[in-house]
């Protein structure tokens, strides 16, 4: 596992939960041979489900959060979260990709299916609003997909940035692990599976229980996802169910990625995500160094004599 560091070096880490099940947190606390050597590797100053003892007004090394963003409430944490971390990791397929909460974002019926489950309902705690993933609102370094995640996907993530250093998780699609695991093709039996365009990491565990690909790893980076489309609808697959399947657990972005093949108009996200760059490795303890401020200097308003 990760090896123990002295109590300066250690980094400081925070874990956070949103709108979701909880499902990701609940799966690095199920860690039950692993969790000690997690908290001997990190200073955990915030992990809600695991202690009491929270430390909200720190900076952090690297901040993981879980689940969708749904409230005014939320997204100032979120805010927050992000000003006080060198390094925030979406937790999650709903922090990724908004999960299945997001699965009719764009559709523009959403105060019409909120007041079915609300009715007149005036809230006042809280001002609710359509959800979104975490990178409509703020900038995400890196992602950890999954619903839930899996648990060898975050230890390779939290040894890598405990020691400073960048994370790349999976890029090739679930159909690898499938062949990998000698599953017969689900596509080949006229099942709706999202394999070939799903990111894998998960082992294959649906086809590998005769169950298609639903998604919840959200798009793999290598996909073929023109042939995806054709073969599904060669079998007779409208777009209709094409997209409902891709925005089950991928929401609004999956669809995103494949309109133009499939046709269809996708809306614009409240936030363009920013484009993903390579990040230079986080030291932990050391604080970024400020650029000097580039403003212009001020004309002088004297006047010529």
């Amino acid at each position: 596992m990760i090896a123990s560091k002295t109590q300066a070096a250690k980094p400081k880490v925070g874990f956070y939960g949103f709108t979701g099940c909880a499902g990701d947190l609940l799966a690095i606390l199920h860690c039950e041979d692993e969790l000690l050597d997690i908290f001997n590797a990190v200073d955990v100053r915030s992990f809600l489900m695991a202690s009491s003892e929270v430390h909200d007004d720190e900076e952090l090394d690297v901040a993981f959060v879980e689940g969708s963003i749904t409230t005014d409430h939320q997204l100032e944490s979120l805010a927050d979260i992000r000003k006080r971390s060198k390094v925030l990791v979406a937790l999650g397929s709903c922090a990724c990709f908004g999960g299945p909460q997001t699965a009719r974002l764009g559709y523009g019926d959403w105060k019409e299916r909120f007041k079915k489950v609300y009715g007149n309902t005036k809230h006042t705690v809280a001002k609710p609003f359509e959800s979104r993933p975490l990178d409509e609102h703020v900038k995400v370094d890196y992602y950890i997909p999954g619903c839930p995640i899996d648990r060898y996907q975050f230890f390779f993530a939290l040894t890598r940035l405990a020691q400073g250093m960048s994370v790349e998780l999976t890029t090739f699609p679930v159909c690898a692990e499938c062949k990998w695991n000698e599953n017969e093709c689900l596509l080949l039996k006229a099942q709706l599976c999202l394999g070939p365009v799903t990111a894998g990491g998960c082992d294959s565990r649906c086809p590998s229980h005769n169950l298609p690909c639903i998604g919840c790893w959200g798009p793999a980076a290598e996909a073929n996802v023109a042939s995806e489309i054709d073969l599904l609808k060669e079998r007779n697959f409208s777009a209709e169910e094409i997209v409902s399947k891709l925005r089950l657990f991928g929401g609004a972005a999956m669809v995103r990625r494949f309109a133009d093949l499939l046709g269809i108009k996708a809306e614009v996200p409240a936030r363009r995500p920013r484009p993903k760059k390579v990040r230079e490795p986080v030291v932990a303890g050391k604080a970024k160094k400020k650029s000097p401020s580039k403003r212009p200097a001020a004309k002088s308003r004297a006047k010529k004599r």
